[in-house]
C-alpha cells in the first residue's frame, strides 16, 4: 500500500482506538490495520482522481468503501466487539477525513 504519511498515522490512531474500545487480540489488531489501511487508500484514490469533488459525493463515496470494510471485520470479530465496531464507525468521521 501506498499511503501518506497522514493517511498512515489516521490509520494507526484508529486501530489504537479500536483496538482499545473493543479489546481486539493481536491478530486482530494485524487484520484490521489492513482493513482500515485498504479502505484509507480507496479514500485517498477518490480524491486524488476526483480533486473537485464536493462532500455530498464523498460521503456516498464512502457508503461503498464501508461496506466490503464491514464484510471484512465480521470475519475476526466476536459479536460483541462487531456491535461495538458499528457503533464506533458512526464516530469515525474523522479518519474517513471529516470532523464532525
Amino acid at each position: 500500500m501506498n499511503l501518506s504519511p497522514e493517511s498512515m498515522e489516521a490509520v494507526q490512531t484508529e486501530l489504537k482506538r479500536f483496538a482499545a474500545d473493543l479489546n481486539l487480540s493481536e491478530d486482530q489488531k494485524t487484520r484490521l490495520k489492513t482493513a482500515l489501511e485498504g479502505a484509507r487508500e480507496k479514500l485517498d484514490e477518490i480524491r486524488k482522481s476526483h480533486p473537485d469533488v464536493t462532500k455530498a459525493d464523498v460521503i456516498a463515496k464512502l457508503k461503498e468503501v464501508r461496506a466490503p470494510l464491514r464484510e471484512r471485520v465480521v470475519a475476526f470479530l466476536t459479536p460483541e466487539q462487531l456491535t461495538k465496531w458499528d457503533a464506533e464507525v458512526a464516530k469515525a468521521k474523522a479518519f474517513l477525513g471529516y470532523s464532525s
